[in-house]
């Protein structure tokens, strides 16, 4: 049912065309898949391949003019899915899926199954009519069809999605997903294929995080207007503190295994502590110096009469504490081996104990050693991947108490004089669904108009693939990569896994070197930067602009 009720904002953005890439403005059967080299996996090609005989090695594709018709001769069904957490720009996936293809056949059909990838094991779907369509275009969230974290992983859960595929009809199956869910549709595609159905799998490559790009990705959708978003937030604490002038924020903000959100915030608002949880990693940095190096700036400022400013912190960043880490991998193992034992149990005090007993001696004691409720907070159940909730493990807390600490035993020696005083903040799930920027707005139509093309042509085991992203819209160049170039080996759950690779902030990156060029500055200044809110309307010079970790990947200069 189309929504009967638009916001003012809503009614005017209803109205927005995304620019369609030249390469697509004449529709599918305008062109043709332009096949390149074979490809090998990022990382352990023989285990990859051996996981993946099917569809190991495909050649990457780029869409090139020419005459295609063939793919409208027939009427298609297509189903879409929405996989993992939300990011802005969803809608619109599914609006250049949908539009792309009519535009090879009027009579082609769009289905989006129900609550995520449950809705293919329970056969719950709804067809996508250009009426629904148009009340959700340029629009935030999942709500079409909303989402889900469910993972098809067991050879029953195969067989299902099998079953619903070919029972509706369905020709193929576009995955909207991060690293985790695109894994799974390569794996799914792999199963389709050895299985000999014609059912294609296309991904499209989703999440605010950042963290899923590689040559073929130049950004995963939503990160645009996540960041967005966030800036505006900081830039709003930056302007009270130099306002107030009395408190110290510390604001954790989302990003599981990267820190590119927290970087690319840093950039837009000139926080004086940006934290990168993959410096932290390099360096091998124990907890207690990620401590000291907060001290010191505290301290510093404190000198300059300062007692205030800004701390950005990535929400992984207890991950990439080296002796964190390692706890949480044996934690991560601990929990999964003992699941029978530890389901029943009614307290966490009775959980932790056991824990205690079955990890190594040193890391049991790292555990005890941490106040109550992060102990307590590191138990929690993990997401369907194995991995720990970080979301929910209040870092920015538990470095406020040990900065705190630190500063007490400093004013004991001597060595501070100042004032501390925090207040913290998580900014998380207020960045998911926001209104996509314009340039959200035109990438996922492009990627969703892509992904239409590469399932019209059959290609299977592919991510839809747009780059030349600096350049305005109408330039960018469309295509495919196999999902199987992306992957390497991991320990999830304690066994090894075929995983997408994640993309992390690398120390000699572009992005991170200006930072290193310009932190100390800001640490010791005011320079804060204040972004405003998202722009839709005005110069292009506001509302067109990218990320400045974009614009550092990929200038040349």
């Amino acid at each position: 049912m189309a929504r009967q009720q638009l916001s003012e904002l809503e009614c005017h953005r209803k109205q927005f065309k995304p620019t369609v890439p030249d390469i697509l403005k004449k529709g599918p059967a305008s062109v043709r898949p332009k096949l390149g080299k074979a490809t090998r996996s990022v990382a352990h090609q023989e285990t990859v391949k051996k996981l993946f005989p099917h569809t190991y090695g495909m050649p990457e594709v780029s869409f090139t003019v020419g005459d295609n018709r063939a793919v409208g001769r027939t009427a298609v069904k297509i189903a879409v899915v929405l996989s993992g957490g939300q990011a802005p720009g969803g809608h619109n996936v599914i609006a250049g899926l949908l539009d792309g293809l009519k535009k090879a056949n009027a009579k082609n059909k769009l289905v989006g199954f129900l609550g995520g990838p449950s809705g293919i094991l329970e056969n719950s779907w709804i067809e996508i009519t250009a009426p629904l369509m148009d009340s959700y275009r340029n629009t935030g969230g999942f709500d079409i069809i909303q989402s889900g974290r469910t993972k098809i992983e067991s050879p029953e859960q195969f067989a299902q999605a099998k079953a619903t595929m070919q029972k509706n009809g369905f020709a193929a199956l576009i995955v909207i997903g991060g690293d985790d869910s695109n894994t799974n549709a390569g794996l799914l595609a792999e199963y389709f294929k050895r299985e000999q159905t014609g059912i294609s799998v296309i991904g499209v490559p989703k999440t605010i995080d950042g963290d899923l790009k590689n040559e073929h990705i130049g950004t995963s959708f939503g990160f645009d207007t996540a960041t967005k978003i966030y800036a505006e937030l900081v830039g709003n604490i930056c302007r009270d503190v130099n306002s107030a002038r009395k408190y110290w924020h510390f604001v954790r903000l989302m990003g599981r295994s990267a820190s590119h959100i927290t970087l690319e915030v840093g950039f837009k608002t000139q926080a004086n502590i940006v934290l990168v949880g993959e410096e932290v990693l390099a360096k091998k940095m124990t907890l207690s110096q990620v401590v000291d190096s907060i001290a010191r700036v505290i301290v510093k400022r404190s000198a300059l009469k300062k007692h205030f400013g800004v701390a950005l912190i990535p929400e992984g960043l207890i991950e990439f504490i080296p002796e964190m880490k390692e706890l949480i991998s044996a934690l991560n193992d601990v929990l999964a081996d003992n699941e029978a034992l530890i389901k029943p149990m009614g307290s966490v005090e009775e959980k932790k104990n056991l824990v205690y007993a079955k990890l190594p001696p040193a890391l049991s004691a790292l555990m005890r050693s941490l106040p109550v409720g992060i102990a307590s907070q590191l138990m929690l159940d993990r997401d369907p991947h194995g991995n720990v909730q970080v979301s929910q493990i209040e870092t920015e807390k538990l470095l406020v108490e040990m900065v705190k600490a630190k500063l007490d035993a400093l004013r004991v020696a001597g060595s501070f004089a100042g004032k501390f005083s925090a207040i913290t903040h998580f900014f998380g799930y207020e960045g998911r669904c926001g209104a996509p920027s314009n340039f959200d707005a035109n990438y996922t139509y492009a990627l969703g108009y892509t992904a239409a093309v590469l399932a019209l042509n059959r290609l299977t085991g592919y991510i839809s693939s747009v780059k030349n992203l600096l350049q305005p819209p109408a330039r960018w160049t469309c295509g495919g990569a196999p999902l199987t170039t992306m992957m390497n080996v991991e320990r999830r759950k304690g066994k090894e896994k075929p995983v997408i690779l994640k993309a992390l902030v690398t120390l000699e990156g572009k992005p991170f070197k200006a930072f290193a060029k310009v932190r100390d500055a800001w640490a010791m200044t005011e320079s804060y930067l204040y972004p405003g809110p998202i722009q839709y309307f005005g110069p292009s010079a506001v509302t067109e602009m990218t990320t400045k970790t974009l614009q550092y990947e990929q200038k040349k200069k």
